[in-house]
């Protein structure tokens, strides 16, 4: 995916488990349909590149971020080896970072951080406390509603559309999205990141002509 305006672009940090695609999914088109260009690690492809480099470029390139810390639970059932997840806390980190250190343009940074329950990220990770972190519930139409309304308060755009619109939106495509999977010879199962993001922006795309 080619990297598009500094001011368009959000970072979303969340995790990439089959239990959370429901939630990223509603994420990507909730974004989409605000006016903006969803941007993640899995957009890229190449064996070649180190994946927290590539983490790196799109947190530079991306002047909105969204972190979801929900998933922190232990990955495995043995006691003896079972460790938390860090990745999403690692790459708020590194936004926060980007913000507090980085030139004039990334200052310009404004961050989303949610969590499943409020007040839950004091157990693990109470160092960002202070930030006005908005809980989700694992329900998304919790979740669009708090995308839009924070992209619209940080971008001060008057265009995007109710979250309840959105959600509306989001339910009637999500109903023809087998349809439109296989007018691109593509099964359910085999639709990748980039396919769902593609189809997510034509569908969009097409409804506003």
């Amino acid at each position: 995916m080619a990297a598009t305006d500094y001011a368009t672009n959000v970072f979303f940090n969340c995790p990439f488990d089959d239990g959370y695609e429901e939630l990223r999914d509603a994420m990507v088109f909730a974004i989409y349909d605000c006016g903006f260009i969803p941007r993640c690690a899995l957009e890229e492809d190449n064996g070649g590149d180190v994946r927290f480099e590539k983490i790196k470029k799109i947190i530079e390139d991306s002047k909105f971020g969204i972190h979801d810390i929900s998933r922190t639970e232990l990955d495995q059932i043995d006691e003896n080896t079972a460790l938390p997840r860090f990745n999403m806390p690692l790459e708020l980190g590194v936004f926060i970072g980007a913000k507090r250190f980085g030139d004039s343009r990334q200052k310009r940074k404004n961050l989303l951080i949610l969590d499943r329950d409020p007040y839950r990220y004091h157990i693990f990770i109470s160092d960002i406390s202070g930030h006005d972190i908005r809980s989700h519930g694992d329900d998304l139409e919790k979740l669009i509603s708090k995308v839009r309304d924070w992209l619209t308060t940080a971008s001060r755009r008057k265009t995007i559309p109710g979250g309840q619109k959105i959600l509306e939106r989001y339910r009637a495509f999500r109903k023809e999205l087998p349809v439109l999977a296989a007018a691109l010879d593509l099964e359910m199962g085999e639709i990748t990141y980039n396919d769902y993001s593609n189809i997510v922006s034509e569908w969009l795309k097409e409804k506003s002509s």
